[in-house]
């Protein structure tokens, strides 16, 4: 076998294509992404292609001048594009189906942008967006990127308390809102809480701009606080776009982590808008007259780059879908989709794809529909099991195909690449090859490399590829401790995986402290600040427990007052309740038993792991520090009680 020893990738297996770009992205980056910059438009070329003098605050296209909104909308409209649909935004939630055209597109943002403008917004300016998944949405977002101001779109999931926090750490010069969503049987009032989390906000924007869904419900704007959207487009003329340098920031978005200080990926536009536009090709193998569907939501970084800015970027049709695999009002309406819209690929996370098999296990529902437009199905955000991925490839009868990235490197980390003529039928569980520009190493914890097939950290080797982000909004040095201080010269992805012989990288396991909930990554030590609020909690652990439908759903073990005069039922309800209305539904927040006592180590340290472990029936070995074996005879019980745990052998406690 004829392999290089420097990459781990045999050349009588992989696509040459892909092994040349590969090590030439690895071994000449300068001369690679100086070719790849020409992909987008720019106002002023680069001076320098990498700028990697104060590691890891690694610059790429250093000096270009380029503007996100320009290489998405307008240049597609001076290439005589007008009339291609951008969006097709599909609602039976509304009952409704919209063609958004580029032309449309364009004239509606130029119009919001001049209103924006006249608000004071500019260049620099934070624009915190709180949409549903609308067209509305996306004018906002590149409206704010025409002024060359920086967007952070929250999540509508979000209850009040979670937006006040971004709020508070972004300080928006205006907020941007609908007055509501749409679930299955009810209707989201965002207007009222987005006002309750600027009562509690120490941060006051200095309007709030709402888009009234009239059809659904029309909201009583407040006079001295609100400003109805149609008003504002009104209120300005039409504004050219302006130029931003590469590195500056082109949105913020907040993820989930191990800190209790907000973490606001930023993410910097030049070296972004490259690698989406070539990943469009690359990776999902689209082309610019195609119809692509990414099944995300807008809150979410796959939102981000793989519903707005990659396919408008790449002059395709993005269609966003507003409504669930199956209850809105059936499970027909992936496959209705697919085929009323032509659509060619497919992004979604695992969990959409349980919901239907659990539903319509034999695609009755489906059978209806002709998917013959449809070439592969991807999914990322959460592990596969085999049985849901042979579902989906029995279903829908194209490839389903793996790829792994996380919010802060904002596109694919490692992926199987149609574009790069990769096997479509990648061995087991593997999220795929490494992409273009990573270099993946599998470490032990004392920094030596894995051996193959080894389970190890996964670590990046620096510098990262242009699309990363540049840093943690306001905090310098907690990206630096967080991402970059365990592994000296690596991003530390806080991953556990292996690679095997042919160079396929297999990830397996997240962060202790982060819970998958259908390919949202949320914060236990959120959830149990959120508990803890309760007057008659002392103390609790959020872990994550296996569940059929969603990957991951949270577990709460608490305990009480001595002197609490609820009962422990009517305690876990308060609980779940107060859940809702802190985090939101988002959390699916259900389970909840009280314990004496929790399992920590003598230095304080909660052992979820452990807990998380034991629930799922596996043989737990405690450490030596543990404070309180004994806890564990309780847990069990508790855990029962809410049908985990029910075969867990005893756990073992190590020797000094």
């Amino acid at each position: 076998m004829s392999s290089s020893n420097m990459y781990d990738l045999p050349d009588d297996i992989h696509d040459s294509t892909y092994l040349e770009c590969y090590r030439r992205s690895l071994e000449s980056p300068e001369e690679f992404w100086d070719e790849l910059g020409h992909l987008v438009d720019w106002f002023k070329p680069w001076n320098i292609v990498l700028d990697n003098s104060n590691a890891p605050f690694t610059k790429w296209y250093s000096g270009g001048y380029l503007n996100a909104c320009y290489n998405a909308v307008d240049r597609h409209i001076l290439a005589g594009k007008g009339s291609k649909v951008a969006l097709i935004h599909d609602s039976p939630l509304t009952n409704t189906i919209r063609h958004v055209t580029y032309q449309e597109l364009y004239d509606k943002i130029n119009k919001l942008a001049g209103g924006i403008s006249s608000l004071g917004v500019k260049r620099g300016d934070k624009v915190v967006i709180y949409m549903p998944l609308i067209p509305e949405a996306i004018m906002a977002m590149l409206a704010t990127a025409r002024l060359g101001a920086i967007h952070s779109v929250v999540f509508g999931g979000f209850a009040a308390s979670e937006l006040c926090t971004r709020i508070e750490h972004a300080k928006p010069k205006i907020i941007i809102a609908a007055n509501c969503g749409v679930e299955p049987g009810k209707i989201v009032p965002y207007f009222d809480i987005l006002h309750k989390a600027l009562c509690i906000s120490k941060w006051k924007p200095t309007c709030n701009v709402i888009f009234q869904r009239s059809k659904i419900l029309t909201s009583v704007l407040k006079e001295k606080t609100d400003l109805d959207w149609d008003v504002l487009q009104l209120l300005g003329e039409p504004v050219d776009c302006v130029p931003v340098e590469a590195n500056d920031p082109l949105y913020i978005l907040y993820t989930s982590g191990t800190t209790d200080k907000p973490k606001g990926v930023q993410r910097p536009i030049g070296g972004h808008l490259v690698i989406l536009m070539y990943t469009m090709k690359k990776i999902y193998g689209i082309n610019p007259n195609e119809v692509w569907w990414g099944a995300s939501d807008l809150g979410w970084v796959v939102g981000h780059s793989y519903i707005c800015y990659g396919p408008l970027l790449y002059g395709a049709t993005s269609v966003m879908y507003e409504g669930k695999p199956d209850r809105t009002p059936d499970p027909e309406q992936y496959y209705r989709i697919i085929e009323q819209h032509r659509v060619v690929s497919l992004f979604s996370v695992p969990t959409a794809f349980r919901v239907l098999r659990r539903t319509d296990p034999d695609c009755e529902y489906g059978k209806k529909y002709s998917l013959k437009s449809l070439r592969s199905i991807f999914i990322a955000g959460e592990h596969c099991d085999l049985e849901t991925k042979s579902w989906i490839e029995k279903t829908f009868k194209v490839p389903v195909l793996n790829n792994w990235w996380q919010t802060e490197t904002g596109s694919a980390i490692t992926a199987t690449c149609m574009g790069f003529k990769h096997s479509l039928n990648p061995p087991k569980f593997t999220t795929g090859l490494p992409f273009v520009g990573y270099n993946i190493k599998i470490l032990q914890p004392d920094g030596t490399e894995c051996q193959t097939s080894k389970l190890g950290r996964i670590v990046l080797k620096l510098p990262l590829p242009p699309g990363n982000m540049s840093t943690l909004f306001g905090n310098n040095e907690l990206y630096k401790k967080i991402y970059f201080s365990k592994y000296p010269g690596y991003y530390d992805t806080m991953d556990a995986g292996y690679k095997d012989e042919n160079g396929y990288i297999y990830v397996t396991a997240r962060d202790d402290d982060i819970i998958n909930v259908a390919g949202h990554r949320i914060s236990t030590s959120s959830l149990e600040d959120a508990v803890l609020r309760h007057s008659d909690i002392m103390d609790t652990a959020v872990f994550g427990v296996p569940e059929p439908t969603k990957g991951q759903v949270p577990l709460c073990l608490f305990v009480p007052r001595a002197d609490s005069q609820k009962s422990n039922i009517k305690l876990a309800a308060e609980i779940i309740q107060n859940i809702r209305n802190i985090v939101g539904p988002i959390a699916s927040f259900r389970l909840a038993a009280p314990v004496h006592g929790l399992p920590r180590t003598r230095s304080g340290k909660t052992m979820r792991k452990a807990l998380a472990d034991f629930a799922k029936n596996e043989l737990v070995v405690l450490p030596a520090t543990i404070e309180d074996p004994s806890v564990f005879k309780d847990v069990r019980r508790a855990l029962q009680s809410l049908g985990y745990a029910l075969n867990t052998p005893e756990p073992i406690v190590e020797k000094n």
